[in-house]
């Protein structure tokens, strides 16, 4: 059967576990103990090359979903999936159910790993697609279905995994590495650890998710003193789940202790109770742990004998940043751009002599398709709305330079530089050319315990 379709979701990628209880085949190294699979990482998020039925495809993985679900298929006629039957699925987002597909039986490649009868689910809803907000191509999320299977070493820093085959692997000593006790619930992975709010240290259950941007999310509860209060807050978009848009609160907390390794003035959302209420019939979990955090470790995540282990990398120290602008941007198609070239021509139909050569230059242009940069959200009283931007300005260069030279991923980096930073945008809007400028502000500013 011959699948076309397309979908969009953000750089959030926050997805309900999805449970079957049919009997599928599992990934293995053929004659292999080990095996490197080098990853893209954007936007904290590590992008993987996946084979399926002979294909090749971009998938994120996230520690957060149980089966594979594929998407932004429209370039794909080539894929063929198998075996299938519709169902709907439910996520994040205060939405509907979607309508999807359940393949069954499926050839399965990453690196040297494969899994000949591999389940998949297939969404066809356009608003669920990573690529815009990523700036590459990307097909799909993938998870338990390779870590239930190896012992799989993440380093953030050097963009590779290694899968080991559990029955082989050796653990080496390691002083300066945490380990964790995992727990599991419909397949997901949770830590036990502490934040500290205000002056009161919380013990939190954190699902671990490598499919989320984010540092750290967390579930108000009063009753246990898990609250937004003690800092400055303010209501923004946090992404997009398989059901809908999710809205919250952003705000800081003092730290997260993860054992000897204390994270201190830690980023932190508090998604609304509308749409967090599907993630929430887990009663124990307290909120997530995600990758803005997890990429300041190497991690070897040990499924088999649920266990994590932590060992700090060069990003430890790195600081927590965050769009201070209030702008969101997409990659939205292709835009046409003017270029200027130069010929060079020679005199004498390009002879020479001893003397002397006569050469001319003659400017031309040629037009080319490049990535187009719109504007789809703007945090409301962020400096970016302030300064008169608007949703659907399409950004021809920011600070001089020409956004079409530039990834999507500088592009956003701009946004996240220091408070105060001036920013100076040039955007069309309704085929005319703008001019704007604003300075980037401490969105999380301090306010006295009380």
């Amino acid at each position: 059967m011959i699948l076309t379709g397309k979908k969009y979701i953000s750089l959030l990628l926050v997805f309900v576990c999805f449970s079957s209880s049919l009997a599928q085949g599992d990934f293995n190294l053929p004659k292999k103990k080990s095996d490197k699979v080098r990853f893209q990482l954007i936007n904290n998020l590590i992008v993987l090359p996946v084979e399926i039925n002979g294909v090749k495809l971009s998938f994120i993985l996230d520690s957060g979903v149980s089966k594979p679900i594929l998407f932004n298929i429209t370039n794909t006629d080539s894929l063929q999936i198998n075996n299938v039957e519709t169902i709907f699925l439910r996520g994040l987002g205060g939405g509907e159910s979607v309508k999807a597909l359940r393949s069954k039986n499926n050839f399965f490649k990453i690196g040297n790993a494969v899994n000949i009868n591999q389940d998949i689910y297939v969404v066809f809803d356009q608003n669920i697609n990573f690529t815009p907000r990523l700036g590459v191509p990307v097909h799909g999320i993938i998870g338990y279905d390779v870590f239930k299977n190896f012992v799989v070493e993440i380093n953030y820093k050097s963009k590779y995994i290694n899968l080991n085959r559990r029955e082989t692997y050796k653990y080496k000593s390691c002083k300066k590495c945490e380990s964790f006790n995992l727990s599991f619930y419909n397949s997901k992975p949770y830590i036990d650890t502490e934040v500290e709010i205000g002056n009161k240290t919380i013990p939190v259950k954190l699902l671990i998710d490598t499919g989320s941007s984010d540092a750290l999310w967390l579930f108000e509860d009063d009753s246990l003193g898990i609250s937004s209060s003690y800092n400055n807050s303010f209501h923004d978009f946090l992404g997009r789940g398989l059901s809908g848009n999710v809205y919250g609160l952003r705000s800081t907390t003092k730290s997260l202790n993860l054992k000897s390794f204390k994270l201190s003035d830690v980023n932190v959302a508090f998604p609304d109770s509308t749409s967090i209420s599907f993630a929430r019939k887990f009663k124990g979990r307290n909120g997530s742990i995600s990758a803005e955090i997890l990429r300041r470790f190497n991690l070897i995540v040990d499924y088999g004998n649920s266990k994590i282990t932590l060992k700090k990398n060069s990003n430890f120290k790195a600081s927590f940043d965050y769009n201070r602008s209030g702008i969101v941007v997409e990659q939205t198609g292709l835009r046409v751009v003017k270029e200027q070239t130069r010929n060079k021509i020679l005199d004498s139909y390009g002879q020479s002599n001893k003397d002397k050569v006569g050469i001319n230059f003659i400017q031309s242009y040629e037009y080319k398709l490049k990535p187009a940069y719109t504007i789809v959200l703007l945090r409301e009283g962020s400096p970016a709305e302030k300064a008169g931007l608007k949703i659907n300005d399409v950004i021809i260069s920011i600070n001089g330079k020409e956004a079409h030279l530039i990834k999507l991923q500088d592009v956003v980096n701009y946004f996240r530089d220091r408070p105060g930073k001036l920013i100076r945008l040039k955007v069309e809007r309704d085929k005319k050319i703008l001019n704007f400028q604003f300075k980037l502000e401490d969105v999380f500013k301090k306010k006295e315990l009380p």
